[in-house]
């Protein structure tokens, strides 16, 4: 009889080392199976289309391929998609410009009545063009989505920003976000990558010499 236990004990665990192995291996390619479905699946952006530019882009740029890898992907799950005014490579210089003021950059910040102020330096010639070109549009945009008034001085490519506002309530979120805080603070960033990629120049017109 303990022949016949040992025996039995044994196949007790050989089946259930092979059970969780078929269900370890199922979760496995269950998981995999909806990655690839996800990664391939057409986008729904609510039947929008390039020429009203109303697509939701979900990536706010902090990595531009997977920006740029979601754009063309609304791109081309719409329909009404005029290719002969995308424009990838557009989208993918303000990626760059993007992440020259986020990473390429010092930046020291002290309080001011009703907001903070914010001495950002480049630290590549790259990155001062940028900060230029971007800041010169977001101070409009800033005061326009939040109510909040950034000024910019650009001193020898060196730029002074102070972020204040008239109300009291938004006094400690202001300094609290600091200087990359207000730049990223909002929801404009997508339907401008949106614009830019479909065609558009949402900052047409906005420049600041560097």
């Amino acid at each position: 009889m303990k022949f016949n236990k040992k025996i039995t004990y044994s196949v007790i665990a050989i089946s259930v080392i092979i059970i969780s192995s078929t269900v370890i291996s199922q979760m496995y390619h269950s998981a995999m199976n909806r990655s690839a479905m996800m990664d391939h699946a057409p986008m729904n952006h609510n039947q929008s289309t390039v020429q009203d530019n109303t697509a939701t882009l979900t990536e706010a740029g902090t990595d531009p391929f997977a920006t740029i890898q979601e754009a063309i992907t609304a791109l081309e799950a719409n329909p009404n998609t005029n290719w002969k005014k995308v424009n990838i490579e557009a989208l993918r210089l303000h990626l760059v410009e993007m992440q020259d003021m986020t990473l390429n950059v010092n930046v020291a910040q002290t309080h001011i009545d009703n907001g903070f102020k914010a001495i950002v330096t480049p630290t590549t010639d790259r990155s001062a063009r940028s900060l230029a070109k971007v800041l010169s549009a977001h101070p409009i945009q800033m005061r326009a989505e939040m109510g909040w008034d950034m000024q910019v001085q650009n001193n020898n490519g060196v730029f002074t920003l102070a972020v204040t506002t008239k109300n009291a309530q938004d006094v400690a979120k202001i300094r609290g976000l600091g200087y990359i805080g207000v730049m990223a603070y909002g929801n404009h960033h997508q339907p401008h990558h949106w614009a830019m990629a479909s065609g558009d120049n949402p900052h047409a017109g906005h420049n600041m010499k560097h």
